[in-house]
């Protein structure tokens, strides 16, 4: 856990420096020894930034299964779907 913790914050001081690529591999590093919600929306938010639209979507769609209600996964799923210009016969998938 605390390991999962260490990396999640160096990737926040990588997005705070605008090194989004690297930012998602220290999530992806973290995710894969705890999966938490905010390295999720974290993650997508550095896939937004890259444009890798689809992989944002996913990230949020396993961030709101761990918290439904969870306002940034809902805000940027939305942001992704809408530049991949989803139909609304893909959303109901999600």
């Amino acid at each position: 856990m605390e390991r999962a913790r260490m990396l999640k914050e160096e990737g926040n001081e990588l997005v705070k420096k605008g090194n989004h690529k690297k930012a998602v591999e220290k999530y992806s590093e973290s995710l894969k020894l705890n999966k938490e919600c905010a390295t999720y929306t974290n993650r997508a938010l550095c896939y937004l930034s890259l444009k890798q639209y689809k992989e944002a979507a996913q990230d949020c769609t396993e961030a709101l299964k761990l918290d439904p209600k969870n306002v940034k996964a809902l805000y940027r799923r939305a942001q992704a779907l809408k530049e991949l210009k989803v139909s609304q016969e893909f959303l109901k998938g999600f």
